[in-house]
């Protein structure tokens, strides 16, 4: 398994022109300068990788787009505990660029950058503790010194992946769509104060997770559920990982694919330090999955120390097919023609 780089810088843009041929333009540029700056990191033996996706504001009247938005792309809502900045939400397209670290992600950002994008908003992440757990499924250990990345779907099964993450054909969707996938990006701020002052014992609590080795406080592997604690003894009714999976049937069809970041950005006005999550997930279907398991969060006992404040729902563009004159987003500018 290929662990996600280590470094990422995540930038959301507007589209500075006005129809659908100079949008076209703009996504054949970038689509040639995404091949050519990963091949020069490729050849000197250093992986970068680049995600680009759209928003729902590009599908707006400029460029006649309307028909063809995927159907669960919208505005991201605002959701029970969130505080959203304006500032750092939304847009018409985003880059998400992982590197060795985000000082070699950031200059790569920089250089897909043209004077056709306006930058919107833009957080740098970074896994400092990257490992492969005995599950075969990456992990980091966040800003509040816990385990990220248990209960993942395996990105190695691809019966999975087609079930949960990648846009087939059918459902409803447009069919450029095919082998994309909805993105959720959530700037998530931590209150690393008032957590470092409670003890790791309240702190397994609020996950539900010994904090050293990330295994679940009733003991058990990865491979558990809920039936035998259904009060709560073990494993609190409002921990995060009980909320967020709750493992039954009837949910395991919102399982999302998490690939997340701290982050670090100074401080406030009032003082406080800016740092915390880059949450972003992965679906095939955005309501279905990280919506609905946002909605289960609500209430949970980890609210008290954390605050969403940017972030958006994004659609993954498909890949090129490697035939001449294809460009990233082609089949959705030929639907629009």
């Amino acid at each position: 398994m290929t662990l996600p780089p280590a470094g990422a810088v995540l930038a959301a843009f507007d589209v500075r022109v006005g129809d659908l041929g100079a949008l076209a333009d703009v996504l054949r540029r970038l689509s040639v300068a995404v091949g050519q700056v990963v091949g020069r990191f490729a050849g000197v033996g250093r992986l970068v990788e680049v995600t680009v996706a759209v928003g729902a504001s590009l599908f707006d009247t400029r460029f006649g787009l309307g028909g063809h938005r995927p159907r669960g792309l919208v505005e991201m809502p605002v959701f029970p505990n969130d505080v959203l900045d304006p500032a750092r939400c939304h847009g018409d397209l985003l880059l998400q660029v992982g590197a060795v670290d985000a000082a070699t992600a950031r200059s790569v950002v920089d250089e897909l950058a043209g004077a056709d994008l306006v930058p919107r908003w833009r957080v740098e992440g970074f896994r400092d503790e990257n490992a492969v757990t005995e599950a075969g499924r990456a992990s980091d250990r966040n800003l509040f010194g816990f385990r990220e990345g248990a209960g993942n779907p395996d990105v190695r099964d691809e019966a999975e992946m087609d079930r949960l993450v990648w846009v087939g054909n059918g459902g409803g969707e447009p069919v450029w769509t095919a082998g994309g996938t909805y993105q959720v990006v959530r700037v998530i701020r931590f209150a690393t104060a008032l957590w470092d002052g409670e003890s790791v014992g309240r702190q397994e609590a609020v996950f539900g997770r010994r904090k050293a080795d990330g295994v679940p406080l009733s003991g058990e592997a990865e491979s558990f559920d809920y039936r035998a604690d259904p009060s709560g003894q073990l494993i609190a009714l409002d921990a995060h990982i009980r909320r967020a999976n709750p493992r039954t049937p009837e949910t395991a069809g919102s399982r999302i694919l998490r690939r997340g970041y701290s982050y670090r950005g100074g401080v406030d006005a009032a003082g406080r330090r800016d740092e915390g999550m880059l949450f972003v997930c992965f679906q095939q279907d955005v309501e279905r999955g990280f919506a609905t398991v946002q909605r289960r969060l609500a209430g949970e006992a980890l609210d008290r120390y954390v605050l969403p404040v940017g972030g958006g729902y994004f659609f993954v563009l498909p890949g090129m097919s490697g035939s001449a004159g294809d460009y990233l987003g082609r089949a959705l500018i030929d639907a629009a023609s």
